[in-house]
Parts: C-alpha cells; sequence; structure tokens
C-alpha cells in the first residue's frame, strides 16, 4: 500500500466515525435539548464533512488536530446518561481527559465531567417562549434563520410572528418575495430546510416552524394576543426607536420584553452577551444588543484589560459598507453616505468606542474610535491599538488570547486564528464576535495592535440569540465549565 493508499483509507473510516456521530448528535439534541460542541463550536445538523472540518480546524488554535477517533467514544458516553437541557463541549471532555491522571475509564470521567447535567441535578425542559421580529431587513432574516436552526426539540424559542410595514402589495405576491429573501441569501447562502408559503393565511412554513406575517406600520396597530401570542420576547430589527420611550411602545398585551438590535440610547442597557449580560436585572423590559462593532471590540478588550490592564486605546473600524449608504452617488442626510458604496472607500463615524463605557463600565482607559466604508457587502476588521499598563511580548499576548477562545467564559465570543492568508471573506458565516488575527497582531513593550475580523451580520446576529436565550431563561449551562 502507498502513502497516498494509507492516507485515503484512513480518510474514509474517519467519514465512517463522523456518519455514525450525526444520528448520536442529533438524538441528544432533539429528546434531550442537548448541544453538542466541539471547542464552542456546535456539532448539530453539520454534515459528514464539516464535522472532520471541525474537529481540524482545533490544530490552528490548540497546536494539534483533534481526531473524531478521539471524541466519539465520550459522545457515546454522553448518550448513556440521564442528561437534562445543557451544552456538552467534547472537545474540551478529550482534552481535560489528557490531562486527567486519575486513571478513570471514559465512562466514569465523562460522567463526573457532566454531573451538573444529570440525575437530580439537571434542568428539566422549559416550556417554549415566544418570539416576535419587529422588522425583516439583514439581520431580521438572520436572526430568523438561527430561530429556526435553534428551535430544536421545540422547548426554547419559537418564532410565531413577523412584522412588517403594511404598505406592501399584500395581494400580488408580497409573502412569497419575503419568504424567498429568507430563503436565498447572496452572501450567507441558501436556507437550509425547506420553506412554503400559505398566503391565504398570510404564514410562513420554514422547516414545520408556523410563522405569522403581520402587517402594521406602527407598534400600537398589532394585538398579538389575536395570534395567540404571550410573553414574547420582540426583536426590534429596525432601529426606529432607540430609547425607552420609543421602544416601550412594542410593551403591549402578548410582548413582555423587547431586544433592539442597534445601539441603545439614554438608560437602556447596551448589552454584549459574554461581558455584561449578567448583569441584567430580571425585570428588565428594554434591552440594547449595541452595535456589531462593540460586540467585536469590548470582549478582547476586556480580555486585554483583565490581564494587563489598559490606560488607553483607538479602534479603526474598516467596515463593508450597508443599506444605509447609496449604490449610486445621490442625496444622504449624512456626510460621505451619499457617494456610491460599491465604488469608494468612504470615512464616516462609529460610536462603537464610547459604547464601551456601557458595556465596560470599569474599564478606566479613554477609547476613541473612527471607521471607513469599503466596498465589500459582509465581514469588517476593527484593529485595536491599546496602551497597557505593563509591557509584554507578542507570543505572550496571543498564547493568551488563544487561551482566552479555547477555555475562558468568553469562548463563544473570541475565535482565534493563524492562517497565513486568512481574508475577509473567509469569516463570512463565523458565529463569534470576533476573530482574532494572530498573524497581523503586533506587540512591542506596553503597545499591542490587534487584528479583529468580525462578520457584522451573521456573527452579530448569533449574539442577539445569545441575549434572547439568556432573558427567557433558555441559556443552558455548559459542560465542562469554562476556567474562570
Amino acid at each position: 500500500m502507498t502513502v497516498n493508499d494509507d492516507s485515503f483509507t484512513n480518510w474514509k473510516h474517519r467519514e465512517e466515525i463522523a456518519e455514525s456521530m450525526i444520528p448520536l448528535i442529533g438524538k441528544l439534541h432533539r429528546e434531550r435539548d442537548v448541544t453538542v460542541l466541539l471547542h464552542s463550536r456546535s456539532l448539530v445538523n453539520k454534515s459528514v464533512v464539516s464535522l472532520l472540518k471541525t474537529h481540524r480546524f482545533v490544530r490552528q488554535i490548540a497546536g494539534e488536530e483533534l481526531s473524531v477517533t478521539e471524541t466519539l467514544p465520550f459522545l457515546e458516553a454522553l448518550t448513556t446518561l440521564d442528561l437534562g437541557p445543557s451544552q456538552i463541549d467534547i472537545g474540551r471532555l478529550a482534552e481535560e481527559y489528557r490531562a486527567d491522571d486519575r486513571g478513570l475509564g471514559i465512562e466514569q470521567f465523562t460522567a463526573q465531567a457532566v454531573a451538573g447535567a444529570t440525575g437530580a441535578n439537571k434542568i428539566e425542559c422549559r416550556e417554549g417562549r415566544d418570539v416576535v421580529l419587529y422588522g425583516f431587513g439583514r439581520i431580521g432574516r438572520l436572526v430568523a434563520r438561527l430561530l429556526i436552526e435553534k428551535a430544536g426539540s421545540g422547548n426554547g424559542l419559537r418564532l410565531r410572528a413577523i412584522v412588517v410595514r403594511g404598505g406592501g402589495d399584500q395581494s400580488g405576491g408580497d409573502l412569497v418575495k419575503r419568504a424567498s429573501l429568507l430563503r436565498r441569501d447572496s452572501i450567507h447562502g441558501q436556507f437550509q430546510g425547506t420553506i412554503t408559503v400559505d398566503e391565504a393565511n398570510s404564514t410562513i412554513v420554514a422547516n414545520g416552524n408556523e410563522i405569522k406575517v403581520i402587517y402594521a406600520n406602527d407598534p400600537s396597530e398589532v394585538d398579538y394576543t389575536a395570534y395567540g401570542i404571550k410573553d414574547a420576547i420582540l426583536i426590534d430589527n429596525t432601529g426606529k426607536w432607540r430609547d425607552r420611550e420609543g421602544l416601550s411602545q412594542h410593551l403591549r398585551p402578548g410582548v413582555d420584553k423587547v431586544v433592539l438590535t442597534a445601539p441603545g440610547k439614554g438608560d437602556v442597557p447596551n448589552i454584549v452577551h459574554g461581558v455584561n449580560h449578567d448583569s441584567l436585572k430580571p425585570d428588565e423590559q428594554i434591552i440594547s444588543c449595541a452595535s456589531c462593532t462593540t460586540n467585536a471590540i469590548v470582549p478582547p478588550l476586556k480580555a486585554m484589560d483583565d490581564e494587563y490592564g489598559v490606560l488607553r486605546g483607538h479602534v479603526e473600524t474598516v467596515h463593508s459598507f450597508t443599506n444605509d449608504q447609496n449604490l449610486l452617488d445621490n442625496y444622504h442626510k449624512a456626510d460621505r453616505r451619499g457617494r456610491s458604496a460599491p465604488l469608494n472607500m468612504v470615512i464616516t463615524e462609529t460610536g462603537a468606542a464610547s459604547a464601551v463605557s456601557k458595556a465596560l463600565p470599569d474599564l478606566k482607559a479613554h477609547i476613541t474610535g473612527s471607521s471607513i466604508r469599503v466596498p465589500v457587502p459582509d465581514v469588517s476588521i476593527a484593529i485595536l491599538n491599546l496602551q497597557l499598563a505593563r509591557g509584554t511580548t507578542r507570543e505572550e499576548v496571543l498564547d493568551h488570547l488563544r487561551e482566552v477562545s479555547l477555555t475562558s467564559p468568553l469562548r463563544r465570543q473570541i475565535d482565534f486564528i493563524s492562517t497565513p492568508d486568512a481574508v475577509s471573506s473567509d469569516f463570512i458565516g463565523s458565529r463569534h464576535a470576533s476573530i482574532v488575527d494572530a498573524g497581523a497582531t503586533k506587540v512591542e513593550g506596553d503597545n499591542a495592535i490587534l487584528y479583529l475580523w468580525y462578520d457584522n451580520e451573521f456573527g452579530y446576529s448569533c449574539q442577539v440569540i445569545r441575549v434572547v436565550q439568556h432573558v427567557s431563561g433558555v441559556e443552558y449551562p455548559t459542560y465542562p465549565a469554562p476556567a474562570v
């Protein structure tokens, strides 16, 4: 047998193992509301090749590839346990088992590592929480995709309705067009599943989820209880109202909380999941998820401040163009944004730097910021230039951020990549708020410059969903518990 034959045989063997993992992962998700992760990456609804690629990706951050032959026994052990709703990271289990010197078998080690999710300790499945989307633009449709994907066992979040302006031609295929935009996306690809339209009942059915489409020009026009909606979390994707007074218009019968997908004004709490979501009071009804850029810079800023202390900083955002700009030169109320977005780099302002203080009130450093819009449709990069409280080295900073991305409470917010030829399109579909580019990182004494990629559409939408899961009570604990 040649070396090539040997490599191919090994690949086919790993494919076979990955195939055997798919029904186990699916059954845990559907029947027990357990999400199986691999170093914070969900393995639910993944293909054979996706499972293998996720295992291989670990090599870039952990230094060596993780094989499906190593993780399968932990997955099999999980299926024998009386598990409750939870997130279980089999990559972390395999890693911690390697370092364990107690001589335990995999079954016994796994049972101890996830004991908080089993037997008398387990959380019982909760009744599903209704969700309403107010607005159905770029972020609204991506949030809808995520809600449908995460419907799982039906005990989590349930997308019940979408509210759109009533000026559309409702008799001339308006619903079909909106469903088509959900089904096909020029950047993020095809919807994973099936979508049908019931125009007679103004309903979109996506992967079995019946979603009522409600036409209204103002929150006061909607009676959510008429559609059987109760105690819902309403996600406002329009950005039309950003203060407490305006957003409170949504608090009508059937709606319990309002989550804004834009920076909030006044006393509206700006929440960056992973950083300050635990500060939310249970009775808070109006919440902002801040901006995509704020979500990108705050987690690594916290990671750096916790370890080194940050005295001051500046963030320069190179941001993809958005619908707020013009395709061709035309009048715009803002400076420069009237110039053609796909043809120009456009200097503009960003409120992300000033929003840092809301998410990180303990940070004493003064952070300034500016932004340039560039002719790409998605994925941006934030260049974070920091003066630290103590000197360090590039190797130390990279080791710290790599470890944060793997084991810390910020592991779902911060990703880490060391690929030498990474470019913006490589990060389309990233579920992290921020991806540290190791190759571009610069450190000299007490000065550190971090290059942080982020999918300003999908990564941000994932952060929105995490906030909604948290306030709804369906953000289940993760095992093994992350290092603090």
